[in-house]
């Protein structure tokens, strides 16, 4: 496994090695010793799943209370993955990532606790499957609008064809937002 820094710092990078053949493709999704030789936590205490439509926007999520480090993949499809550091005292606060996740490559994303995490499914469906190192803790989660203008997050469609939650759409500017310190 390639383990590569992001340009925001913090947000990893994890390509497999996958090898192919005549019969499709073997890869590991999972191996601990690479995440300790990485310094990732170990201590994943849930496994979640969603399946999206294409121009499906879920996020920009994060939790206050309980907050989760998150270790994304795509099971199926592809989608434009976004972490974006919600820590005031960072010297990248508000910044953001923006990496394309697929089936195909594999690859996944860690987004450590501190960072907001959306993203928007690129194909007709998208499985994201990802572990958490906390419990989803439901007064605890915030919501940051998937298109403030102040993050400047290129999503690749209008926003009309957007396909959102009334939580997402209901969205809080990073501005307004309950974040970290």
């Amino acid at each position: 496994m390639i383990i590569t820094q992001t340009s925001l710092p913090g947000i990893l990078l994890l390509t497999p090695t996958i090898y192919r053949d005549n019969r499709g493709a073997f890869w590991e999704t999972w191996n601990q010793s690479h995440i300790v030789r990485a310094g990732l936590p170990t201590n994943w205490v849930q496994d979640n799943f969603s399946v999206s439509r294409k121009n499906v926007v879920r996020g920009i999520h994060y939790q206050v209370i309980q907050p989760q480090a998150k270790l994304v993949r795509v099971t199926h499809g592809s989608l434009l993955d976004v972490a974006v550091d919600l820590r005031r005292s960072s010297p990248n606060f508000g910044r953001h990532v923006a990496l394309e996740l697929s089936a195909e490559t594999g690859a996944m994303l860690y987004i450590p606790v501190g960072f907001g995490h959306g993203f928007v499914a690129l194909t007709d469906t998208v499985g994201l499957a990802y572990k958490v190192t906390d419990y989803y803790c439901p007064s605890g989660e915030r919501t940051i609008l998937w298109n403030d203008p102040d993050l400047g997050i290129p999503w690749p469609m209008a926003a009309q064809q957007a396909i959102l939650s009334d939580k997402d759409a209901k969205g809080t500017l990073l501005r307004d937002a309950e974040i970290f310190a």
